[in-house]
């Protein structure tokens, strides 16, 4: 399996007052293959997030290096990462971000206008995944008009419109009852399975964590192998 995404030694801290600093991840090492599922668990604010923001290029880790495809985050300016981002890397949160004042159409063909998609090209692009996704019968609606699980679903729609080779999601069921989460999942891995896409994804749900290929624990600032029997701690 080729390796998509990879961390090296990374480490972050952040400053603590005074001389001090809080050392939040310090020596995490992971590699993760075009197509593969990789859970992410361990207790609340063991640095989950932080580690996500670091491989997804949204912060700078205090050591060690990020490649995705081979290229390291530390070789590229502000513009070449925003690019890669743009490109790359697909981004769904507990909470979806989506744009208010724009129709879930709209908010699917974002990344693409930005990435100078033509707009009939876009919104081909955004009409497939929207319906791919089940929400072909509600793409001008705006975010206020639709369900928890809804709203959820297209940001995952617009996660997936430069198709990307890493998706990064924190919780991304978090705020979903047990019918949407399922559908959620659902969504995801065909993602992986399909379209060879890698998925990491932070997570406290054990039925989630459970389909993964891995699951890895993060704890004490590295990240092990989890057991798959009581998977969260």
């Amino acid at each position: 399996m080729s390796a998509i995404l990879e961390a090296r030694g990374v480490k972050k801290q952040f400053p603590s007052g005074g001389d001090t600093v809080l050392e939040v991840l310090s020596d995490v090492n992971l590699t993760v293959g075009l197509g593969e599922v990789v859970a992410v668990v361990g207790a609340s604010g063991t640095g989950k997030s932080t580690l996500l923001h670091l491989l997804g290029a949204l912060d700078v880790p205090t050591a060690g290096e990020i490649l995705v495809d081979g290229r390291s985050y530390s070789a590229l300016d502000d513009l070449e990462k925003d690019v890669l981002r743009n490109e790359k890397i697909g981004f769904v949160f507990q909470f979806h971000h989506l744009l208010r004042e724009f129709s879930a159409l709209e908010n699917v063909m974002m990344p693409l206008l930005i990435g100078g998609v033509p707009e009939q090209r876009a919104r081909s692009r955004a009409e497939k995944l929207l319906a791919d996704v089940g929400l072909a019968g509600r793409m001008t609606h705006r975010p206020a008009t639709l369900s928890g699980g809804e709203q959820q679903r297209c940001a995952v729609a617009r996660a997936l419109a430069r198709e990307p080779s890493v998706v990064l999601a924190d919780e991304p069921s978090g705020n979903l009852d047990n019918q949407n989460s399922e559908r959620l999942h659902d969504i995801l891995f065909d993602l992986a399975r399909n379209h060879e896409t890698a998925l990491v994804v932070v997570t406290h749900n054990n039925a989630l964590a459970e389909r993964c290929d891995r699951v890895l624990l993060l704890e004490d600032g590295r990240l092990r192998s989890a057991d798959r029997v009581g998977v969260l701690p």
